[in-house]
């Protein structure tokens, strides 16, 4: 008999065997790569909308005096990530109208603009009156930059309450403070125009027997 040198059988490697495992941990090794190349750009996607979430507005490129009327030439445009869109309102944006405008409060160098500090040169001519309110007679939200009716509820529950001045722009407000007594009450520092001035004398009169009541109108 010849020997052929081939057996049948189970004697020789199964090679097949080998190149398959080697496919499946190839597929494997692409399978990962495609994760971490969709993760990476994800996370690019995330950092850069969170790069764009700012907001441009106005910065003083010099110290501004009060009076001094507004001009792009004075300023100069930054961005800015406010942490609510509450708190960027309270600053000028840098596609405002500047025509008009003129400081209220001086602005130092660097400084971002506030609203309530560029104004229109009718607000300009303004006097400003302190108002000590209690805390539950104007909202709490109440903000410089709005505008609010004014009224006098007498503290003689038989009269009836007066309506002193309408439309009044609110400068600044503190917070609540406590004060003898244990009631809580808000120092509101109100503008007045021109027009408002001659009922000045009837509304101190009315607020020194009532208490100011402050209205906020719809902007």
């Amino acid at each position: 008999m010849v020997d052929t040198g081939v057996r049948s059988g189970f004697g020789a490697p199964s090679v097949p065997a080998q190149r398959n495992r080697r496919a499946k941990w190839k597929d494997g090794r692409l399978v990962l790569g495609v994760l971490l190349v969709v993760v990476t750009a994800l996370a690019g996607a995330k950092l850069l909308s969170a790069a764009d979430d700012t907001t441009t507005i106005w910065a003083a490129k010099r110290d501004l005096a009060a009076g001094t009327k507004l001009t792009a030439d004075d300023l100069t445009t930054v961005r800015v990530r406010f942490t609510s869109g509450q708190d960027a309102e309270k600053y000028v944006a840098a596609d405002a109208q500047l025509s008009g405008l003129v400081v209220a409060r001086a602005i130092d160098a660097g400084e971002f603009v506030p609203r309530d500090a560029a104004v229109s040169q009718a607000d300009s001519d303004r006097t400003e009156l302190p108002l000590s309110v209690a805390s539950g007679r104007l909202a709490a939200d109440t903000a410089a930059g709005d505008r609010v009716d004014i009224w006098v509820v007498p503290k003689d529950t038989g009269q009836t309450s007066k309506l002193v001045w309408t439309s009044v722009r609110v400068l600044q407000i503190d917070a609540v403070k406590g004060v003898a007594g244990g009631s809580a009450r808000r120092q509101v520092l109100i503008a007045l125009a021109p027009e408002d001035l001659p009922k000045l004398p009837a509304a101190l009169t009315a607020m020194s027997v009532g208490e100011p009541t402050l209205v906020r109108r719809a902007a």
